[in-house]
């Protein structure tokens, strides 16, 4: 298999007219969703932090919660491809993550956090990945249409982030929890208004399904290339806030620099289908090595140097926005419909849970010992030996394709 993408490829499944996709009910999830993303990724290590854990103990924490993505989407996928009842698990899944999460409010220590995290992200993985899958059924061969719907998702970030910058000025960071429980509430209601839609399924066990196309050389090693980015943002998602703050900038504009990184990636949705038209997946995975490389040497040499920061953050729009982008289009194009849901699932908990994990944990030692611009430095090292890596095996497969 090649691993390009072509606008004139057909897509192996039924048409569906554009009247027929639930676009705002679709939106509006990934809106709410990413409120509550936009609530904890820049200000959760700040809460933390603030309560008196040490940045070892606060990398520790990152690594324990998003390594919940280890288990829990595959899990989660197996369940959704096995039951077809994704939507149930969507709003199951985010009805206990509410529950579990109310447990911060007991202040429990160290280990209960974790608990409290661990629990709160075993159900939070149950929704992103088969609500992806139900938004790609929706949409069925109008897959490259995805991005427009994604892109609210984004701008639920950016309305989290700006809008929390700016109350933290005024009001106390212990009120983040109250703030996080009544968006995860938007959720559960956004979940009620997306119906299921009606696939047709063929016979045969999508486990093994799923194991036949992992195999695929190519699958696996766009995978990888996955998760080494996603080991790179350890530095960014644990402490780029704590990094900022401590170089003199406000909570406002520690939100207003998170805001910019997400408005390039909102851009980058915009457009999305004609970037994948014009450049094959190699190419644009290269570029999105290269261009991580060079955002993360940016922001650990030029920390006080706003200007900077500001160019440094448009660089999202490569290292999330057309990487995730790309990853999820070729995600629906390597799986068929019976493994589609793990295939998701194996992508969350590879590349995002495995990667985040790594890369908080190892980040959180480095920032302890050598401090934070060390942390980027070893990012954008990683990064270039992984443009290096994808070179020389997207060579090998064209090779081997004759």
């Amino acid at each position: 298999m090649q691993l390009t993408v072509s606008a004139g490829e057909p897509v192996p499944s039924m048409t569906i007219s554009a009247q027929q996709v639930p676009y705002w009910r679709l939106s509006s999830f990934y809106f709410f969703y990413f409120t509550v993303v936009g609530a904890l990724v820049p200000f959760w290590s700040l809460y933390l932090h603030h309560l008196g854990f040490t940045l070892v103990e606060i990398g520790t924490l990152t690594a324990i919660q998003v390594s919940t993505r280890l288990v829990a989407p595959n899990l989660w996928g197996w369940i959704g491809d096995r039951t077809n009842r994704r939507m149930f698990i969507i709003r199951l899944g985010a009805l206990l993550t509410a529950l579990v999460y109310a447990g911060v409010f007991l202040k429990p220590g160290f280990w209960g956090i974790a608990l409290v995290m661990a629990g709160f992200n075993f159900f939070w993985n149950a929704i992103l990945p088969q609500f992806e899958v139900i938004t790609l059924q929706h949409l069925r061969n109008d897959a490259q249409r995805y991005s427009r719907i994604r892109l609210w998702g984004s701008i639920g970030f950016i309305a989290s982030v700006v809008g929390l910058g700016w109350y933290f000025e005024n009001h106390p960071l212990e009120q983040l929890p109250v703030l996080v429980i009544a968006l995860m509430g938007l959720i559960v209601l956004a979940a009620l208004l997306v119906s299921q839609p009606q696939m047709v399924r063929r016979s045969g066990g999508s486990f093994f399904q799923f194991l036949q196309q992992l195999r695929n050389g190519t699958v696996f090693m766009f995978f990888l290339l996955c998760f080494l980015m996603q080991v790179s943002h350890g530095p960014y998602y644990t402490f780029f806030s704590i990094f900022l703050q401590d170089e003199g900038y406000s909570k406002t504009l520690i939100g207003g620099l998170w805001a910019v990184g997400v408005v390039s990636e909102i851009g980058v949705f915009l457009v999305m289908h004609q970037i994948i038209s014009h450049f094959n997946a190699r190419t644009l995975a290269i570029g999105c090595l290269l261009a991580g490389a060079l955002r993360w040497w940016l922001t650990g040499y030029f920390p006080d140097n706003t200007a900077v920061i500001v160019l440094a953050q448009l660089g999202h729009a490569a290292t999330f926005g057309i990487f995730h982008a790309l990853a999820i289009h070729l995600i629906h194009r390597f799986f068929t419909n019976e493994a589609s849901g793990q295939g998701q699932a194996f992508y969350s908990a590879f590349c995002y849970g495995a990667g985040n994990a790594a890369g908080a944990y190892f980040s959180g030692r480095i920032v302890d010992a050598y401090g934070g611009p060390v942390a980027y430095y070893g990012a954008s090292v990683l990064l270039l030996f992984a443009a290096v890596l994808a070179y020389f095996l997207f060579s090998r497969v064209r090779q081997a394709q004759g």
